[in-house]
């Protein structure tokens, strides 16, 4: 029995996802700085898993850490995300994974902005979808 709430095969992630977004979600790839399509981002909106569309991040914590990647100062819920300790290509960092589906997010480091978390959630843009935040111009806060 699997940790995770969704759970499917190789094959059956194969079909749903861009061979891409296999690697990266499936196979804990990484892709190349500053290409992903939500690196330089900024619409209001939600972050989700594009695995299995866990919602993740809030746009008004995403921030420009300059890595090429998109990085979030804070995760939505802490329940969200797993992290894992990551020992691979010689180096320690710790992973993040969605805990839904068990999905590769990317990694979370601690030089992030000091006057806010202190973290820096490092994402694939391939790990992600997006849901816009429509407001409402009549309605105050």
């Amino acid at each position: 029995m699997s940790e995770f709430e969704v759970t499917k095969t190789n094959e059956e992630w194969k079909q749903q996802l861009t061979p891409e977004q296999y690697a990266v979600l499936r196979e804990k790839g990484t892709e190349r700085p500053f290409t992903g399509k939500f690196e330089d981002h900024y619409e209001l909106g939600t972050y989700t898993c594009a695995g299995c569309g866990n919602e993740l991040f809030q746009s008004d914590t995403k921030f420009d850490a300059g890595c090429g990647w998109p990085s979030f100062y804070e995760a939505l819920d802490k329940t969200k995300i797993v992290e894992k300790l990551d020992k691979s290509h010689g180096m320690m960092r710790m992973e993040i994974l969605c805990a839904k589906c068990g999905g590769h997010l990317g990694h979370v480091f601690n030089d992030g902005p000091q006057d806010k978390t202190g973290l820096r959630y490092c994402v694939n843009s391939l790990s992600l979808d997006f849901k816009k935040r429509f407001t409402d111009s009549t309605q105050t806060k």
